[in-house]
């Protein structure tokens, strides 16, 4: 299976030309998954020409400002298009109150359901959303007011079938191949049983992608974090600002770098949630600083598109 994660704004704290506010969207299937919805998150939407009535739920990490101002846009914007399936929101308590608010201050149109779906829980991660295909889940972090990271993780799928083995264990070709596919033991001509491992290579694992923003180094994120794919991660500030980051409560990219290391087997750490203090040339020294403890260390980009797949 594959996941699609767009970054749609990479700044914190204030949009600036070319950064509009910290926001990421993953797409998979037919499913978009939005994560916090800063300034310009509407922009970058359009730009990418991303459906927005496609959005099935949108996960908010905490109630700055700068992560939900771009919010209320996307729920009106969203009442100007055909919707009959809900929009779920999840996040802490103070998003359900932000919600409700602006939908009474600015009289809101609303033709769709709005579920919203607190929070509560800082302590232990917890599950969200999840069927057979998939899960997303709550990391605790921790910032200056409740915050919450998330995690999408495809499960395990069967391995590859070999057709060739299917026969030579005298399996018609039919129904009972499609059920060794899906990891269900069949009886050939024979009456043997026949396991689906006969027939199957090994397991194939899914795509795991994890979102991280806003919080201070602790050690309980890296084994939440450990097999993902990419992660998408807040790095507020160079190292020479460390005691700036821990009285904000933010990472610098050392920090965020060395948590992508601990977790281990991350492909990827994407760092995001850049201050604006930072010209360009200056996120090359940020970087730099990370790549040292991490050396698999990219810069996000507004309306970057990164392709995560794993079809072995």
């Amino acid at each position: 299976m594959s996941l699609e994660v767009f970054v749609l704004g990479t700044s914190g704290m204030m949009p600036l030309p070319g950064r509009f506010l910290t926001s990421a969207l993953v797409r998979r299937e037919g499913d978009l998954f939005l994560f916090d919805a800063g300034e310009g998150t509407q922009v970058s939407l359009k730009m990418l020409n991303l459906k927005w009535k496609k959005i099935s739920a949108i996960f908010i990490s905490h109630i700055h400002a700068d992560h939900v101002t771009g919010l209320p846009g996307i729920l009106m914007l969203s009442s100007q298009v055909d919707r009959t399936e809900p929009l779920y929101i999840f996040g802490p308590a103070k998003v359900g109150e932000y919600i409700e608010m602006s939908r009474s201050v600015l009289e809101m149109y609303i033709n769709y359901e709005i579920i919203f779906k607190a929070i509560d829980n800082f302590q232990t991660s917890e599950i969200l959303i999840e069927n057979d295909e998939y899960l997303i889940r709550s990391v605790p972090l921790k910032h200056t007011k409740p915050c919450l990271g998330y995690v999408i993780e495809e499960k395990e799928r069967p391995g590859v079938f070999h057709p060739e083995k299917a026969k030579e264990f005298n399996v018609p070709v039919g129904p009972l191949w499609s059920k060794l596919q899906k990891g269900e033991s069949v009886t050939n001509l024979d009456g043997e049983n026949i396991l689906p491992s006969q027939v199957l290579g090994e397991p194939r694992k899914g795509c795991k992608f994890s979102y991280i923003t806003d919080t201070q180094y602790i050690e309980s994120i890296s084994p939440e974090i450990s097999g993902s794919d990419l992660v998408i991660c807040e790095s507020m500030f160079m190292d020479a600002l460390a005691d700036s980051a821990k009285e904000k409560k933010h990472l610098t990219s050392k920090q965020a770098a060395r948590i992508a290391l601990e977790a281990g087997n991350v492909g990827q750490l994407g760092l995001i949630h850049y201050s604006p203090r930072y010209t360009d040339w200056e996120l090359k020294r940020l970087l730099k600083e990370a790549q040292s403890v991490f050396p698999n260390t990219f810069l996000t980009k507004d309306r970057q598109v990164i392709m995560l797949n794993n079809q072995d």
